[in-house]
């Protein structure tokens, strides 16, 4: 059987499983192993997370909060990965954990769930687009061309995030082919310039010093440039440092929301999961080590706050080429990375307005018959993420919501598939977890607490008003409208059947729409 038969027969197994749980398939199925793996690995970007929130370790508990924190808060992040896996090779759909949710846990739950990933994923754009902005103002701006952007404020930053966020919905809406090529080139960028960076921060350090990636040192309050409130708990300062890989290595999801893209989805989405979350650990941990060995004094590092990875990477004594080619790098990524965070917001807004889920749901559902993307939801996406920067302008409230609500939305169905396990949720994909599938998911939950309490401290302690408001807005739609006129996803026998002459009616409108 040649190439194109064996693909012709996957893609023929892709649409039959969609059309099992329901659905038709009306995006285009294009993605590979490796675009798959480059969504999730460019939502994670280590050249983002992992040098926008250098800071929120660093000016806590020193070098060994950065390294040591960064061991522990990737081993939560495969866990919790793997967990995610397993479900996501049982049910390959753009809703994921939405759709998860709702199988394992019920139409309430999954509702629940749609709603706080949403706003993990709404965050995930805004921080990153916020801290590309920075880093365009200052690599770029100020260290390659010498312009004071001392004096700018909201507005620069506001008109700026706007237009960044814009261009990431135009190339959405032009087609998975166009969005993959650039997420491609993202995720060899990554490595790319990653190893770029390394190398720079090796060859200019004075000397290697192994022992101060395990030395905790106490930089809150003035120590560490006023990042993160003074305690004298070295402890505590260690989980609160645990926000830089917990915010970085996160969006993983992002592999699962465009299954219904992907070839041979419950395959290839569980190894995208997986593999992003290894490969950015492991790339980001000698990242990580190689920025703090290139500190000549860390107490004078750490004194300088949020500007430490920026004065640092100036002062480096290389040739100003590779200078520039890292300035230019890491802001290109952190565009990229945001422009794959706002692919997988969208597939989740559009899975969830499928079913209904939404206030006007028939405009975010919309797909266009010209380049099979849910048009509706890409600019949403782009809307929504321009306004949560406005009430939240600070890159570490941005950050912190971030990472709190999408791992929160993570273990949703992890919870659900723990209890539905052997009892309801009898049907798994190629991809299992076997014995380790319920401890795994058990020290999921209870790492999820651990990141509440870590992401609600001060600074970040606007995240309370975010919870609390979204827990009230949740329980007055759900019980106000939602319990009623929400059916969520088809998942009963009968209701899957009954949608057969809708599910070919749309196939047909879209294949119309494109030629055939």
């Amino acid at each position: 059987m040649s190439n194109d038969q064996d693909e012709a027969r996957i893609l023929a197994e892709d649409t039959a499983t969609l059309h099992k749980m329901g659905y038709a398939q009306e995006l285009s199925r294009r993605m590979h192993g490796f675009s798959n793996f480059a969504i999730a690995f460019s939502i994670i970007c280590i050249l983002a997370g992992g040098i926008t929130s250098f800071q929120a370790a660093f000016s806590a508990a020193g070098p060994g909060g950065v390294f040591v924190g960064w061991i522990v808060g990737s081993i939560f992040s495969m866990v919790i990965a793997l967990s995610m896996a397993q479900i996501a090779s049982a049910y390959p759909t753009a809703g994921a954990l939405y759709h998860w949710s709702s199988i394992l846990g019920g139409r309430g739950w999954g509702w629940a769930t749609a709603f706080v990933n949403l706003l993990g994923l709404i965050f995930v754009v805004a921080s990153v687009n916020v801290g590309a902005y920075d880093l365009f103002t200052s690599l770029i701006l100020g260290n390659m061309f010498h312009i004071d952007t001392s004096h700018w404020g909201f507005w620069q930053q506001t008109i700026a995030v706007i237009l960044i966020t814009a261009s990431q919905g135009a190339f959405n809406h032009m087609g998975i082919r166009t969005t993959t090529r650039l997420t491609d080139f993202s995720g060899y960028l990554i490595f790319f310039i990653a190893i770029v960076l390394t190398i720079a921060m090796l060859v200019g350090a004075q000397h290697y010093d192994f022992s101060r990636l395990f030395t905790f040192i106490n930089y809150s309050g003035k120590a560490g440039g006023g990042v993160v409130p003074h305690s004298g708990n070295l402890f505590y300062l260690f989980m609160l440092g645990l926000l830089l890989p917990l915010y970085t290595i996160t969006g993983f999801d992002g592999a699962a929301h465009t299954s219904e893209e992907t070839v041979n989805a419950r395959r290839t989405v569980p190894r995208g999961i997986i593999n992003s979350v290894f490969w950015s650990f492991a790339f980001g941990l000698v990242m990580e080590a190689s920025i703090l060995l290139a500190m000549p004094d860390l107490g004078k590092a750490a004194a300088q706050g949020g500007n430490v990875f920026f004065n640092l990477l100036a002062g480096l004594p290389v040739i100003l080429p590779v200078k520039y080619l890292l300035y230019v790098g890491i802001v290109v990524a952190n565009y990229l990375c945001a422009l794959a965070g706002v692919t997988s917001t969208s597939r989740m807004i559009f899975a969830f307005a499928r079913d209904g889920g939404l206030p006007g749901h028939a405009i975010w559902r919309r797909v266009s018959p010209t380049h099979r993307t849910p048009v509706g939801a890409i600019w949403l996406t782009a809307v929504l993420s321009v306004a949560a920067t406005l009430y939240s302008p600070a890159f570490a409230a941005l950050a912190a919501g971030c990472a709190m609500f999408l791992y929160i939305s993570y273990a949703m169905p992890v919870a659900a598939g723990l209890l539905a396990e052997g009892k309801t949720w009898t049907e798994f994909g190629p991809f299992r977890l076997g014995a380790l599938s319920k401890p795994l998911a058990v020290i999921s939950i209870i790492g999820v607490f651990v990141l509440i309490y870590i992401g609600i401290q001060p600074p970040n302690n606007i995240l309370i008003t975010y919870g609390l408001g979204l827990i009230v807005l949740m329980l007055v739609l759900w019980f106000g409208v939602a319990r009623v006129r929400f059916p969520g996803p088809p998942i009963s026998r009968e209701a899957i059947a009954s949608r057969a002459a809708e599910i070919a009616a749309e196939e047909r409108a879209v294949h119309e729409g494109t030629g055939g």
